[in-house]
């Protein structure tokens, strides 16, 4: 079973003020590849907060976070600056494979800063903030997640095996 932690970063949402509709959306779509969220938060977006608890839930040994919000280019959008700052390793592909994705759809997914990366032994991707955007990219990259996670976690399959 994969442990996963959701983060929703959200201004309005950390302050009652919204409802979060993205991290429920995530939820249900890692049970598809036997995965279970074991912790899930909203804060606001503050670059400091998030750092601080992208590297606890790190330590508590999640097999992946999927953050969800503040990767646009507004000013308050600082989820991906943060999450630069945490991981150790950078997985370009995760984030390409999104924009391809959300590209499809709309021009507007080109303007996406979403990065994902490798904390220890723990994967960290960044979502988009709606839950049509969430479901989106996250049915590009579900496939390969359990493949990605075995491998940080020191696995000596073969990739062709999969």
């Amino acid at each position: 079973m994969i442990k996963v932690a959701v983060l929703t970063l959200s201004d309005k949402g950390s302050r009652g003020e919204r409802v979060d509709t993205s991290g429920p959306a995530i939820e249900k779509l890692v049970k598809k590849i036997d995965a279970e969220v074991v912790s899930y938060d909203i804060l606001p977006d503050e670059k400091a907060l998030i750092k601080k608890k992208l590297i606890s839930l790190c330590r508590k040994k999640i097999d992946l976070i999927l953050t969800t919000g503040g990767t646009g280019v507004s000013p308050r959008d600082v989820t991906p600056d943060a999450t630069k700052e945490v991981i150790k390793q950078e997985i370009p592909g995760i984030a390409e494979a999104m924009r391809l994705k959300g590209l499809k759809k709309t021009p507007f997914a080109m303007i996406s800063r979403a990065i994902a990366g490798i904390r220890n032994k723990t994967l960290i991707i960044n979502l988009p903030g709606s839950p049509a955007a969430v479901k989106e990219n996250l049915s590009a990259i579900l496939p390969v997640l359990p493949h990605t996670i075995e491998k940080i976690k020191g696995s000596k399959a073969e990739c062709a095996s999969h």
